[in-house]
């Protein structure tokens, strides 16, 4: 079979998720040929995951019919021939919809495969002396065997029409005795941590993420942020991805000596710590921003707005943020006015209409309510539908509202009369109070938010629905 040269460079989607076959192109004369096996910049124009090599191996096979696999290991593969031709079989082994999924093909130097973790390999060489070329993405180890996944050549399941018989091909005795598919353990996905798990946000994921066992929870005690051991503990090489919903949060607490110091450590130091896993891991790192960061002089901060915070408490978020964004794959999502199972405005609203107290409510800050089950699903959302890494604004949708407008809402949900609160500005708010400056504008443009196809849930809607389970508590 003669060799085809100058193919233009082109990737090819086949059956099975995150496979892509791609066309390489060839250079030849007389004296015989190259090609750019691996062009990182060109391979990642054309949709290839920046999977970041860091071994290259190569397998040669004196013998046409000399058949290996089918293997599945823990790492990500980049196959191709350097000289030679085979047919190629690969079959996934991981856990969901698409295990058991065949593709097959047969290679010559002009063609490459990318081969994502959990997918089994295999081969059969087609000419004498063929060498079969793969770059992985993590090192080789003992250790690492036992995480491998088998399937046997000659499944009947998998139907797999070898060129040469396997009777009459060369195989090992190992690849011989792979289970057959009925007995084979799929392979689990990459792990999801989520850190900060015992607060508002942390509850709102675990319901999420309710039943599905490669999301992984951590609380404060048991994933402690500001501790280096808790870093060290896990085998990061079984996640993809980090949620924080951990953070210090106490506004006014923070402009105090003791509060400025753990403001700093978990907002800025425990962050960084978490954006170095992530870089030299290649995780993902989902982190939640605040409208804290600004200084409130707009009427609607866009994603673009460059952070201007007031108090320290602000000033963390924005540096925790500065962190995060030079983390390759990091999502940061920014929110207002946070509504979620724990201590918040509404529920202490809720709290005094029943009892009778007529509160003065500041009138001049104004924004959107953002409920920790949205703010979850919108984070879900981000990682399932491969959105553009970056930062997103998000809150609730719907009109404008003073902290006061909301109070009287609440107050007349719960039986109450809205005329029992009184509106103040924050200046008088906070007259002779220690504490924090607040913007007061916190809407947030969500324009790029529904653009990723996320339809944001209404504010109204959210309140009247999370005061009818306060209320049926009550």
């Amino acid at each position: 079979m003669s060799l085809e040269f100058s193919k233009k460079l082109a990737a090819h989607q086949t059956p099975i998720p995150g496979v892509v076959l791609y066309d390489l192109p060839v250079h030849g004369d007389n004296r015989g040929w190259f090609k750019e096996n691996w062009q990182r910049e060109k391979m990642l124009a054309l949709g290839l995951p920046d999977f970041r090599p860091v071994q290259n191996n190569i397998s040669y096979n004196e013998k046409a019919g000399t058949t290996r696999g089918i293997h599945a290991e823990p790492w990500d593969k980049f196959i191709s021939v350097a000289t030679g031709r085979i047919f190629g079989a690969w079959v996934d082994l991981r856990e969901g919809p698409s295990f058991g999924a065949v593709f097959t093909a047969e290679l010559d130097p002009s063609q490459a495969i990318f081969i994502p973790r959990g997918v089994g390999n295999a081969f059969q060489t087609l000419e004498d002396n063929t060498a079969y070329t793969y770059l992985v993405n993590d090192h080789w180890s003992a250790d690492a065997q036992g995480q491998y996944t088998f399937l046997n050549l000659a499944d009947e399941t998998a139907a797999i029409q070898w060129p040469i018989p396997l009777t009459q091909a060369e195989l090992s005795d190992k690849d011989k005795a792979h289970p057959r598919m009925a007995d084979v353990v799929p392979m689990a996905a990459k792990k999801i941590l989520v850190v900060g798990a015992g607060g508002q946000l942390g509850k709102a994921l675990r319901a999420q993420y309710d039943g599905d066992t490669s999301v992984e929870f951590a609380d404060r005690a048991e994933f402690d942020l500001t501790n280096a051991n808790s870093f060290k503990s896990r085998n990061w090489k079984n996640y993809s991805t980090i949620i924080n919903a951990a953070a210090y949060t106490a506004v006014d607490a923070a402009e105090s000596a003791d509060g400025r110091a753990s403001a700093w450590s978990i907002n800025v130091a425990a962050v960084a710590q978490l954006a170095r896993t992530a870089v030299e891991n290649d995780l993902t790192l989902v982190h939640i921003s605040s409208d804290y960061v600004f200084d409130g002089s707009r009427d609607i901060h866009d994603e673009d707005e460059l952070c201007s915070p007031l108090g320290v408490y602000g000033q963390t978020k924005a540096a925790g943020d500065a962190v995060v964004s030079v983390v390759p794959r990091h999502y940061i999502v920014r929110t207002s006015w946070v509504i979620g199972e724990g201590n918040n405005f509404v529920r202490t609203m809720a709290s005094l209409a029943r009892k009778g107290v007529k509160p003065s409510v500041v009138n001049d800050q104004t924004g959107r309510l953002s409920f920790t089950q949205d703010i979850a699903a919108f984070i879900r959302h981000l990682l399932e539908s491969d959105a553009t890494y970056g930062l997103y604004n998000f809150s609730n949708d719907g009109p404008v509202r003073s902290w006061a407008d909301i109070a009287r809402d609440v107050f007349e949900q719960c039986g109450a009369s809205g005329s029992d609160v009184t509106g103040i500005t924050t200046a008088e708010y906070f007259k002779d109070k220690a504490a924090a400056p607040r913007p007061l504008s916190s809407t947030l443009d969500l324009a790029k938010t529904r653009s990723t196809g996320f339809d944001i849930p209404d504010a109204d809607e959210r309140l009247a629905a999370y005061l009818k389970l306060e209320n049926d508590k009550a």
